[in-house]
């Protein structure tokens, strides 16, 4: 990788970059990746490239919701491999729950990478090999489940995700929690909780909102769940672009 200084003003990018063309090289990420990585960092620029409150405020009820679920789930694809994998094994090891590998670009082989991956990285369970079902109403690759895993799941993380498929969860009776630095995508607003973030800084936050709510009572996590309001937060996600941008204009006119 390159040698990126810590002292670069877009360091975080940077290294984001890095990562997911070392993935595209390690066969994890499909080079379509590349282009939602470039979309993605073009929102994560309008945040400031920083979590803002309705992320928070989505992240806090996506902890409330992992931790209620009976049967919860995390998706991993491509880029989320190259991105966070090691993150998303200690997510889901906090939860004790198992990652399945879920990918649109399918093949065994890159499967199979990701899947071993997620094992170094120290994952108890990785799903997704050897799928034996299908997602109604999808049908591409992405409609691969497992038993057990997705398929089965009452509660989904799928981060880095594309709308049909969330669409077609959310379908099937499942809540869904998303990652989409887009609060206009079709994924965000079809959701049940959209976290409006840099998947770097997401998947982190999540997991320490997990061992924070932890010792919480179920009482207290249903209400978190029942008080939240995605589509508030998917409008104050688009306001916080919009003073951003005003204050980013202020200060280049001063």
């Amino acid at each position: 990788m390159t040698d990126i200084p810590k002292s670069h003003p877009r360091y975080a990018s940077l290294v984001a970059r890095e990562r997911v063309t070392n993935g595209v090289k390690k066969g994890y990420t499909s080079s379509q990746g590349l282009i939602a990585q470039g979309r993605g960092e073009c929102f994560d620029y309008l945040l400031g490239e920083r979590t803002m409150p309705s992320a928070e405020a989505a992240t806090i009820a996506a902890a409330a919701l992992l931790l209620l679920a009976e049967r919860p789930a995390l998706s991993v694809n491509g880029n989320v491999a190259a991105l966070v994998a090691e993150e998303m094994v200690a997510l889901a090891n906090a939860l004790q729950i198992p990652l399945e590998v879920n990918l649109f670009h399918r093949s065994e082989e890159r499967v199979k990478k990701i899947a071993d991956l997620l094992r170094e990285k120290g994952a108890k369970e990785v799903l997704g090999e050897n799928p034996d079902a299908s997602v109604p109403g999808l049908e591409h690759a992405r409609a691969l489940a497992t038993r057990g895993g997705i398929y089965d799941a009452d509660v989904v993380l799928i981060p880095l995700e594309d709308g049909d498929r969330c669409e077609a969860l959310t379908a099937m009776g499942k809540k869904v929690i998303a990652i989409d630095l887009n609060p206009l995508s079709r994924t965000a607003r079809k959701a049940t909780v959209s976290i409006v973030d840099n998947i770097l800084r997401a998947v982190p936050n999540m997991a320490a909102q997990v061992r924070q709510l932890s010792a919480r009572s179920r009482v207290d996590l249903e209400r978190m769940v029942q008080e939240y309001d995605n589509e508030k937060v998917l409008r104050q996600a688009v306001q916080e672009i919009q003073d951003h941008l005003v204050e980013q204009f202020r200060e280049d006119t001063n």
